[in-house]
């Protein structure tokens, strides 16, 4: 299966959710910068997880996170890939600056394949308002020091997005899921390496000696 890059396609109903223990296709994924990749990965455990459009505040601070600890993920035997769906050529500025690789998704192909929703309740949950407005403000400091981008003003894709994330073995089991409740429900790093160990012996080291 090809990266999905047509922004035109009117959006797919979302499948039933995924569950551990469910297999999926191998695939060739074309990131936004950088070269494709396969998915699963034979050498290496794989968390999938979708955001929302390019530019979300919420999505930023998250990958922030993750940008900063991932050298640790990556000792843990587990490679990142992030969708959005924007098109690429919007997201690309938004994210060039991340050490992983990101995906663009504009018809929300992969977003239905994996049963990923939108939802009000992405934006209207109380438990997701903090993360809405650490995000807000990481953002507004960026752009008063120069850095970053405002999201653009319409989103064909919507702003109402829940994340997911997916820990899929190097086999093509998913080992791992979750499915947010809310706009800011996604694993953390810690979450994240709780799980490494059921999707595979971590990645070698360096030789020693």
């Amino acid at each position: 299966m090809r990266t999905p890059s047509n922004p035109t396609r009117t959006p797919l109903r979302p499948r039933l959710r995924l569950r551990p223990g469910d297999s999926v296709p191998v695939r060739t994924l074309t990131p936004v910068t950088g070269p494709p990749l396969a998915v699963p990965d034979p050498g290496s455990a794989v968390h999938v997880q979708f955001r929302r459009f390019a530019g979300c505040p919420v999505c930023n601070l998250h990958l922030r996170s993750v940008a900063r600890r991932h050298a640790e993920i990556e000792r843990a035997g587990i490679r990142e890939v992030v969708l959005f769906h924007s098109p690429a050529d919007e997201l690309r500025d938004h994210v060039a600056h991340l050490p992983f690789a990101v995906v663009a998704d504009p018809g929300k192909e992969l977003y239905a394949e994996f049963g990923v929703e939108a939802h009000r309740r992405a934006l209207l949950d109380p438990r997701g308002w903090p993360g809405i407005v650490r995000g807000v403000l990481a953002g507004a400091a960026d752009l008063l020091r120069g850095r970053g981008r405002l999201p653009a003003a319409s989103q064909p894709g919507g702003r109402i997005g829940l994340p997911a994330d997916f820990l899929i073995s190097p086999e093509g089991r998913i080992t791992a899921v979750k499915y947010g409740e809310h706009i800011d429900d996604q694993w953390s790093v810690d979450e994240l390496l709780t799980h490494a160990p059921q999707a595979g012996p971590p990645a070698p080291g360096p030789p020693t000696g």
